[in-house]
């Protein structure tokens, strides 16, 4: 069907140029008294039956590149057809508006392939902004919508939370892949410490099952964990996660990448990598870190304070063990190598908060139970 469509199709173009071009070849060979030739239905009818034998040879070609780009285009979300169809239109109507003198002229070339050249300009320039501002074109009639809800519903209040929905809940919050692989970010949305939209960009999802195909057994079992932990939030009904289509071809780094679009969208960057922490901070843009956040929500303890912990391994120091409270907390407990595979009591003696977490310092509290030597408790 869709090729009999194109071969009408063809037929009809055919006849149009045949009636456009015709003339001007029956000029140059100098049959223009000959009206059984240089006359409207034979040229047209010549275009047409040239054009048609063009189609039984290229008829399956464009069948096939009409199904291709049809396949493309179911795949790709309203969001982004609608912002570029009305930009590339108002693009092409200015570049219509600026071609009206032009077409006044009636100098060659300036009234017919300079508009063309300059509608097109505009229509590409359209199709440009309506591409990398997609998102901006939501945003603001998503905007007006929730400003006219919270008027209609609040009107006194409405100053008041128009700020709250703002500043909050319509920031995005993007997630990168360590954060991704690293999996707390499935207990940590479901909740409900971050709210709002959840997005995951396409290149993210990209480097996810790079890694989740990778040859190193490792790697596959880190991608194949993220890529699990991406389903587990889709089939959540009460979170809202998105996918990101768009990406910056000039740009090959992934980190780099999320904070471009950080930028864009004016977006939370949520991740547990260090360098990025600080390279998001330095570019001013809002981050959230999860490692961070795990040593926030760490139990506060203070010098002095007395708890009871299992020695499980030699510290690196000379007679020091090593216990682990039940939030991963690492102790380093002095003279703990004489109670290895032993409960005790400990006193803490000082905390320390480094890159890496909360490190705790603590030495047996034996001196209470009168034991005031331990080296000579164990010797005897």
């Amino acid at each position: 069907m869709i090729k009999k469509g194109i071969t009408l199709l063809m037929i009809i173009l055919g006849a149009s140029f045949g009636n456009f071009f015709l003339p001007f070849f029956w000029d140059l060979s100098k049959q223009t008294k000959n009206s059984l030739l240089n006359n409207s239905f034979t040229n047209g009818c010549i275009g047409a039956i040239i054009f048609f034998l063009f189609s039984l040879f290229f008829a399956g070609l464009i069948e096939r590149i009409v199904k291709t780009i049809d396949n493309y285009l179911s795949k790709i979300s309203l969001k982004v057809i609608l912002p570029i169809t009305i930009s590339m239109g108002l693009g092409l109507l200015v570049g219509g508006l600026i071609s009206i003198p032009l077409f006044l002229l009636k100098i060659p070339i300036l009234d017919s392939a300079l508009p063309l050249i300059i509608m097109v300009g505009t229509s590409y320039t359209g199709f440009q902004i309506g591409l990398t501002h997609r998102e901006e074109f939501f945003k603001i009639f998503n905007k007006k919508e929730e400003e006219e809800e919270v008027e209609e519903k609040h009107p006194e209040k409405g100053e008041i939370l128009e700020r709250k929905v703002g500043e909050n809940y319509h920031k995005f919050k993007i997630l990168d892949t360590s954060t991704i692989i690293d999996g707390r970010i499935y207990d940590i949305v479901k909740t409900g410490f971050l709210e709002g939209t959840i997005l995951v960009p396409n290149f993210v999802l990209f480097e996810l099952q790079y890694i989740a195909d990778s040859a190193d057994s490792l790697k596959r079992v880190r991608g194949r964990r993220g890529l699990d932990i991406l389903n587990s939030l889709q089939q959540e009904d009460d979170i809202t996660l998105e996918m990101y289509e768009g990406d910056f071809e000039n740009t090959k780094e992934v980190d780099t990448k999320l904070l471009k679009l950080a930028k864009i969208l004016d977006g939370v960057v949520v991740t547990n990598d260090y360098n990025l922490n600080k390279v998001a901070e330095f570019q001013n843009i809002p981050i959230l870190n999860v490692n961070e956040l795990a040593n926030a929500v760490k139990s506060v303890v203070i010098p002095g304070e007395t708890m009871k912990v299992a020695v499980v391994k030699e510290g690196s120091e000379r007679e020091q063990g090593v216990a682990y409270l039940d939030d991963g907390t690492m102790i380093v407990v002095e003279d703990g190598k004489h109670f290895i595979n032993e409960d005790i009591k400990i006193v803490v003696t000082s905390v320390l908060q480094t890159v890496a977490g909360r490190m705790i310092f603590a030495r047996p509290n034996h001196a209470r139970r009168g034991i005031p030597d331990i080296k000579k408790s164990r010797s005897n």
